[in-house]
């Protein structure tokens, strides 16, 4: 199979030919159909995040299965199939207390002394990056790393609610389990932050304010629900939000991954308000609320996609995305074949269009 290879940091993306194993007893193979470009990729290309080289990127991806293992229940060959990260283990303290996306076990992983997922044609092992490697014509993961969805569901916009989607609207539903008439703030429009808006919409937000320095990402945030926006790099774009909502807002949403933008998300709070940081900071980075801030109830969470429960939230996604009611068209800029990725993240760091996606030849 054809897959992009990160084999160095900071350097483009190789084509190659791979060979994937068959599924173990609990694994699913894939036949890849979209695969979503996401900022947190870049960073990985980028080496701003270490993980061991050669890999595979990619992880906001829909396909068909084709083969399951001896143990497989969930999903079978023929059914259209979600990709999600945060594969879940089902018997750790996180799964069994319902904070799925907390799972960090290794039993969704191939264990030490197995045979890999991915490899080069000489047997030299290739690393499968966040358990997905969805830059490749198939895919070999855990049952518990994708969920099987409605198969009229068009698969290319399915992808996107992989990482994208699940992230900023399991954020609203999930993390800030928002009261119909709060406000919202929303700092960064890419994929995450324009989820995060109109999931905002759907649950009913009072006010829904889109921050980004683009104005074309405004205008966009605007068609999926945004009731205003104000430029991220305005002077007083905190007194904006301050004014607008009368003494801040009740979530502040950080989707970006900045210091400055996540600054800004604890600056705009009200009284009793929560700040949600979902974008990738780098790693020296530290937000915090003051003493004050605290004394006034002010809150500071971080949300790991969405803090979602996949298996239960994707096809519910799905459902909106297919009454009217979930955006996903707005949200993807382009399609572009595998062979384009690399002039799909130049884009991305231009920072003016929303999401491209991969889309393999069926």
């Amino acid at each position: 199979m054809k897959a992009a290879v990160l084999v160095q940091p900071k350097q483009p993306l190789e084509i190659e030919d791979l060979s994937i194993a068959k599924p173990g007893p609990h694994e699913v193979l894939i036949r890849t159909a979209a695969c979503g470009l996401c900022h947190s990729d870049l960073h990985f290309i980028e080496g701003a995040y270490p993980h061991p080289l050669p890999g595979v990127p990619g992880h906001e991806a829909a396909g068909v299965v084709e083969a399951v293992g001896s143990e497989v229940r969930t999903v079978k060959p023929g059914d259209h199939v979600v990709s999600c990260l945060s594969a879940f283990c089902g018997h750790c303290e996180f799964c069994v207390t319902g904070r799925l996306a907390l799972c960090v076990s290794g039993d969704t992983r191939r264990a030490q002394g197995q045979p890999p997922r991915l490899s080069r044609p000489d047997g030299s092992t290739v690393n499968q990056m966040l358990n997905l490697s969805a830059f490749a014509e198939q895919m070999l993961i855990h049952e518990n790393a994708c969920v099987a969805i409605d198969r009229d569901m068009p698969l290319d916009r399915a992808a996107i609610i992989g990482c994208a989607v699940t992230t900023g609207a399991g954020t609203i539903f999930n993390a800030c389990k928002l009261v119909p008439g709060e406000t919202v703030a929303v700092i960064g429009c890419g994929g995450v932050g324009l989820a995060a808006i109109n999931a905002a919409k759907i649950a009913g937000a009072g006010m829904v304010i889109a921050v980004d320095p683009v104005p074309a990402k405004r205008e966009l945030a605007k068609v999926l629900g945004a009731t205003h926006a104000i430029d991220a790099m305005a002077d007083d774009a905190v007194g904006q939000i301050v004014e607008l909502t009368k003494g801040g807002v009740h979530h502040a949403i950080e989707a970006v991954g900045r210091q400055a933008s996540a600054d800004l998300a604890c600056k705009v709070l009200r009284r009793g308000g929560t700040a949600t940081i979902l974008g990738m900071m780098p790693l020296d980075c530290k937000v915090g609320l003051g003493a004050m801030d605290l004394l006034s109830g002010k809150k500071l969470q971080g949300a790991i996609m969405g803090m979602n429960r996949f298996p239960v939230d994707l096809p519910r996604l799905v459902d909106f995305y297919m009454r009217g009611l979930l955006d996903l068209d707005t949200i993807i800029a382009e399609r572009i074949g595998l062979k384009d990725v690399n002039e799909g993240f130049e884009k991305m760091k231009q920072g003016d269009s929303a999401r491209s996606v991969i889309v393999f030849d069926q």
